[in-house]
């Protein structure tokens, strides 16, 4: 016979599952920038280079003056709007993913190595990492431009460097509770290598709190990105990114105020959008929230 208890089980299970109307603005808005980034050449209107002077500083479609043929209106070059939104979009996400990526990796890679070996290898890698945190980014980034040409792939680079000693601090501390646990002595005591207990069994069981610091980590590197690009010292033209147009129409706030605003918004939604699924996700994943 079936119980009242038994009911109403699979109606709050269902319930649970039911997102909050943000965390669904999040996902549609990542999607739609994912998809933008991903088929964005295929329907772009113009080159994003292209030059037209006799179109320029045309506004959006939406107001006054404005044409179909350039929805977002034109720069000061004539150049479209749109096209270089598309564009930007697709390298800002590009640098913003690699260099996210790259930090998480090289950071994962260094906690694991302090945690196994210790001793003066252990005091070395937490020497780095609070020299890390402790030197403002900017600077660093301000020293290797000025240093080193700076390129796409050099950018990308110094973006993989930001935040790797979050990783690195977050699972040196994981891991050397894990390999404590009983799970983790047993496979050691059988004669499992370092390889196997560490990529097999520990990394598994602290990849939440690795994926959670990822989440909240990527708007950051998207900020970092656009700040630099804003000052010059990232993206470098003809090549645009999102913080590359907003420097370029800042001269332009009172007659073109569409040539910033636009990319400005984009920054903004995007980074809402990461932060408040990164929150939600580090919600669902920690234990003690339940």
């Amino acid at each position: 016979m079936t119980t009242h208890t038994e009911i109403a089980a699979p109606r709050r299970a269902k319930w649970q599952l039911k997102l909050p109307l943000l965390i669904w603005f999040s996902i549609a808005w990542l999607a739609l920038m994912l998809l933008i980034a991903v088929t964005g050449d295929l329907w772009q209107p113009y080159e994003y280079q292209a030059i037209d002077l006799h179109a320029r500083l045309q506004p959006p479609v939406w107001l006054e003056g404005g044409s179909w043929s350039h929805i977002f209106g034109t720069d000061h070059l004539g150049r479209d709007v749109l096209s270089r939104l598309v564009t930007s979009i697709q390298v800002s996400l590009l640098v913003a993913l690699v260099g996210t990526l790259i930090g998480a990796v090289m950071g994962t890679l260094i906690g694991l190595i302090a945690a196994h070996f210790r001793g003066w290898v252990d005091d070395l890698v937490m020497i780095a990492i609070d020299y890390q945190a402790a030197i403002p980014f900017m600077i660093l980034a301000l020293a290797v431009v000025a240093f080193f040409s700076n390129s796409l792939l050099l950018f990308i680079l110094l973006m993989g460097i930001y935040g790797w000693e979050r990783y690195a601090r977050i699972t040196r501390g994981l891991a050397l509770s894990s390999i404590q646990h009983g799970y983790a002595v047993a496979v050691r005591t059988l004669g499992a290598s370092p390889w196997r207990i560490y990529g097999r069994h520990i990394l598994p069981n602290i990849a939440n709190a690795l994926i959670v610091n990822m989440t909240l980590n990527f708007p950051q590197t998207i900020m970092l990105e656009t700040s630099l690009s804003f000052l010059g010292l990232g993206i470098q033209p003809p090549m645009t990114s999102l913080g590359n147009m907003v420097g370029f129409g800042r001269d332009y706030l009172l007659t073109a105020w569409w040539l910033a605003s636009l990319p400005a918004l984009v920054i903004f939604f995007t980074t809402l959008a990461f932060a408040l699924l990164g929150d939600w996700v580090r919600d669902r994943l920690d234990p003690t929230s339940r």
